[in-house]
């Protein structure tokens, strides 16, 4: 028999665990002790075991002091990652005992009592639920009173999760950091080069990126070159010449409709002794053509193109008005390359050149001529001189050249040309009759310091029947001064046959003569 007022022995029952209470790192389950003796304290409620101590609720009795429910183990922070090992370095609260001699959680003394900080270690019965056993965590929790500094949690209080910190996540964050850095260096790299390439680029220039000019359909300008050749180049021809001593050519210029063209003696003076001629006009097409008469004297003679009509003529001008400076232009084929047109000024007038450019050893063919920077070469010969009207006031006649090669001479800048006034007489006497009149003095004449000393004396001639007389000095003739013999001739060539002129002599004297003509060609 039992006495009343004890509880009735129960027998020991295993404690219920979860699958996963308790279970250590290897997998064990942890089981929790046996059900406490009647009259024990109850590790959960504190106290002498007396029912309804602290609160306990009536009819349930004394909870037995080595009672220890087993408790669920504690995982790792974050899902997944295992069991928290001894070494948690997750400092742990401790729970302070309700009051003095109340049992320790899963043991005895004064309170429960957690870990030191930094131990990772959880008091046994833990309401987190790790159970009575310490051998999880290798220790003891050490008894007594607490020490300074801990606190207590109360029973059933669950901590925060902490938040995971996935394995590589470091590395993973770096190695994107230096990937977005490298792509960034790149780009800024791609990029800056993109913008100084696009930059130069953009601020070059190309002619070949600028738009067409649109035509130009004004007016020529007037008095300009482009003028001048525009309105002489259908009047100027290409002369071809073939003779038994050989072939050439020259240019010369159309002063009829019906073809008849001026140019040098010396161009076709091949083809006066059984030589052809041929022209050819500036759009190409060409005929055959015949002497009309010539002047060697002048170095000037007229052709006459055969089968042609309505060709178009030139202008004739006053040579007599140009002025040293003026511009002018010259047109011919020099090298065979017809329609070239030169331009230049007037270098110099009343220059005596022989014609033809032969050298100064003949008087019959000295000239009065008018020198010109325009670009003269074998070929112009015969072609017209222009003002910048567009009047012939020249023909080109002859260039110097200091080469002295076997080759033809080229233009260094020195041409001339036979002036217009003295030339239109003798094509006009040419058209007219076949011949032309050399203007002379009757007398033959030889260089002094002092001018043009006469040597001999034509009989019947101007000059006798001026009263001049051989050893006389001719300084001036009309107005021009007389320095040398060829000055002479070229002065009387310049003048037509019954002009009058005052010539003045060494010793002061002056005379007045009337010239003569004589036929020639």
């Amino acid at each position: 028999m039992t006495e009343s007022n004890q509880p009735a022995q129960q027998p020991d029952q295993p404690h219920s665990v979860p699958p996963t209470a308790g279970q250590s790192d290897s997998g064990a389950r942890e089981q929790g002790p046996s059900q406490p003796e009647p009259g024990q304290p109850d590790p959960l409620q504190g106290g002498s075991g007396q029912a309804g101590a602290h609160g306990t609720p009536a009819g349930l009795g004394d909870v037995p002091a080595s009672f220890a429910p087993a408790q669920p183990q504690v995982s790792s922070p974050g899902a997944g990652l295992g069991d928290v090992p001894a070494s948690h370095s997750s400092a742990q609260p401790q729970v302070h005992a309700p009051d003095a001699g109340q049992a320790q959680l899963g043991g005895s003394g004064p309170g429960q009592q957690l870990p030191p900080s930094g131990s990772g270690q959880l008091p046994p019965g833990h309401p987190l639920g790790l159970g009575s056993t310490t051998a999880q965590f290798g220790a003891e929790p050490p008894a007594g009173p607490p020490t300074a500094g801990q606190y207590y949690l109360p029973p059933g209080y669950q901590p925060p999760p902490v938040p995971a910190r996935p394995k590589g996540r470091g590395k993973v964050v770096a190695g994107v950091a230096a990937l977005v850095l490298l792509v960034g260096g790149l780009s800024g790299g791609l990029g800056g080069y993109l913008g100084y390439t696009f930059a130069n680029e953009s601020s070059s220039v190309s002619s070949l990126d600028t738009p067409r000019p649109a035509s130009q359909t004004s007016n020529v300008p007037a008095g300009s070159v482009e003028e001048v050749a525009n309105k002489l180049l259908p009047s100027v021809v290409q002369i071809k010449f073939e003779s038994r001593a050989g072939s050439g050519e020259g240019s010369g210029f159309i002063i009829s409709s019906n073809g008849q063209i001026v140019t040098n003696n010396h161009v076709v003076e091949g083809a006066a002794t059984g030589g052809t001629l041929q022209v050819v006009f500036q759009d190409g097409k060409s005929a055959s053509a015949k002497i009309l008469g010539r002047d060697p004297s002048s170095d000037i003679a007229v052709i006459q193109a055969d089968g042609v009509s309505n060709l178009p003529v030139v202008t004739l001008g006053n040579s007599g008005d140009m002025k040293i400076g003026q511009g002018v232009v010259a047109i011919g084929s020099p090298f065979d390359l017809s329609g070239t047109v030169t331009s230049g000024i007037v270098s110099s007038l009343d220059r005596p050149v022989s014609a033809g450019g032969e050298s100064r050893n003949s008087q019959a063919t000295v000239l009065n001529a008018i020198q010109t920077d325009a670009a003269i070469n074998p070929g112009n010969s015969g072609g017209p001189l222009v003002n910048m009207q567009g009047q012939v006031i020249g023909i080109n006649s002859a260039i110097y050249s200091p080469s002295q090669g076997q080759g033809q001479a080229g233009s260094v800048g020195i041409g001339f040309a036979i002036p217009m006034d003295q030339a239109r007489r003798t094509v006009d006497e040419i058209v007219k009759s076949g011949k032309a009149k050399q203007t002379v003095l009757g007398v033959k004449v030889e260089s002094t310091e002092q001018g043009a000393k006469i040597s001999e004396i034509t009989p019947g001639g101007a000059a006798e029947k001026a009263g001049l007389k051989a050893g006389d000095v001719i300084t001036k003739f009309g107005d021009r001064r007389i320095d040398e013999s060829d000055t002479l001739v070229a002065a009387v060539r310049s003048k037509a046959p019954g002009d009058k002129v005052t010539i003045t002599l060494s010793d002061n004297r002056t005379v007045e003569a009337t010239l003569d003509g004589v036929e020639v060609g």
